[in-house]
């Protein structure tokens, strides 16, 4: 195999790793705070959203640690160490107790962020210049396929289930464990990619390549801390830390709200499933339309986060309306409220689908104008872009223990309408950069 096939199957491998890993993982946390509600042991008194909210601030601080833990033990163990605690994670739920899940959090939060580094050193080593953007975009559509499986699965094995028993609750848990450890093997099929060059250098060239990214993002802390205040990633936290809050609003809150209405009837938890799908195909298109092909489209970044921003204020008005207000706060059987409409089962799902559209328009653009206004120093700006994020989650998850679900809203609202003009205004500076740019170039 050729150098740059061997390289392309390594991405590919990767993709289908995080695949496996993020379908039980991203499935364990779509339904855990129903499956808490269903707990038949009165010895369990934990919180999904608590637990959640714990990862995300661990994650955060732990960002500081990952990059040595990387330099130290190498990416391929650096995946696999973490691949076994996020297993462990969703293990915890086959015979829960709370100590053990709270416990199973702060290790998932510490291997969220050795996972995530390790991650950017294995793409960063079997990618270049020219390659970098396609193979992000392997990558980005496998890991997204995973909002698929997962959640198919549910939809097929709770179908027309009105209560969570402990066997239904076993056997899905079981599932999702097997699953993840799948993922965490495959990474023992990543090899170190061949150099185009001679025998001598082939044999160096992907340490020297490795040797690299650990010395650069060794300094990360510090070059991270004085990108944190620049004016330029001031005013894009605003947006970061809204696709904190709705990362947390669509990936825990909105499929407890469906599980909750009992106005849908039976297939009430089983909807949870279709719900994550139905994200899944948002984040998929949006992805691919707005991420890989925008170079290709060519009308810039403010349309498209103008874009995510309008699709997320039709779903939360349509949320507003179709959602009863206490659906995240009500107990395992449900609540009977109705919001300010028939509870619609098709209004529902078509806001998951917009939810998930306007992530990725959030999400694609973030990564472009970062990449653009921190070249140089990429990575210390994208350890701040997920140091803001997290922390942002973690906030969201735990106010999400308390507040109404229209009080939720207005805060992604509010933030949501802040984040997109603070957006402009960079993407503002950003052009000024470039017209600067192609004026010194003549």
């Amino acid at each position: 195999m050729s150098p740059e096939g061997k390289k392309l199957l390594n991405i590919i491998i990767l993709g289908f790793g995080f695949m496996f890993m993020f379908t039980a993982f991203q499935t364990c946390g779509n339904i855990e705070q129903t499956v808490i509600k269903s707990f038949n042991s009165t010895e369990f008194h934990g919180s999904g959203y608590t637990s959640m909210a714990i990862i995300y601030g661990v994650f955060s601080a732990s960002n500081l640690i990952a990059p040595s833990v990387v330099a130290v033990i190498g990416p391929q163990l650096s995946m696999f160490f973490s691949g076994l605690l996020y297993s462990l994670y969703i293990a915890m739920f086959i015979y829960p107790y709370t100590w053990s899940f709270y416990t199973a959090s702060v290790l998932v939060g510490i291997a969220a962020a050795v996972l995530w580094t390790a991650q950017g050193n294995v793409l960063t080593i079997n990618s270049t210049d020219s390659t970098i953007g396609r193979n992000s975009g392997i990558f980005w559509a496998l890991l997204q396929f995973s909002l698929f499986f997962g959640n198919l699965y549910i939809y097929c094995a709770w179908h027309g289930h009105v209560h969570i028993t402990d066997q239904d609750r076993r056997t899905v848990f079981i599932s999702l464990t097997v699953i993840s450890l799948v993922g965490c093997f495959l990474f023992f099929l990543l090899r170190k990619p061949d150099s185009e060059s001679s025998s001598s250098a082939e044999a160096t060239e992907p340490l020297l390549q490795e040797e690299s990214f650990s010395e650069k993002m060794s300094s990360v802390s510090l070059k991270a801390c004085k990108l944190f205040i620049t004016k330029e990633m001031l005013l894009l936290g605003v947006s970061i830390g809204y696709t904190g809050l709705e990362l947390t609003f669509y990936s825990g809150v909105y499929g407890t709200c469906i599980g909750a209405m009992m106005s849908f009837g039976q297939d009430a938890k089983s909807l949870i499933g279709i719900s994550g799908i139905c994200i899944g195909v948002g984040e998929i298109l949006g992805g691919s339309v707005f991420g890989i092909l925008n170079k290709r489209i060519g009308f810039g970044r403010n349309p498209i986060v103008l874009l995510g921003f309008i699709t997320h204020i039709i779903a939360f008005y349509l949320i507003f309306l179709n959602i009863a207000s206490d659906a995240p706060l009500a107990p395992e059987e449900g609540t009977d409220l109705e919001a300010f409409i028939t509870p619609s089962v098709g209004v529902a799902l078509f806001c998951s689908f917009l939810l998930g559209l306007g992530d990725s328009c959030f999400n694609t653009q973030l990564l472009s104008i970062i990449g653009f206004m921190f070249h140089d120093n990429s990575a210390p700006a994208f350890a701040v872009f997920k140091f803001i994020q997290s922390i942002m989650a973690a906030l969201a998850f735990y106010y999400s223990n308390y507040l109404l679900l229209h009080w939720q809203l207005l805060i992604l609202v509010l933030v949501g309408f802040l984040g997109t003009i603070t957006f402009f205004k960079v993407e503002h500076m950003a052009n000024s950069i470039r017209r600067q740019s192609d004026y010194d170039s003549i």
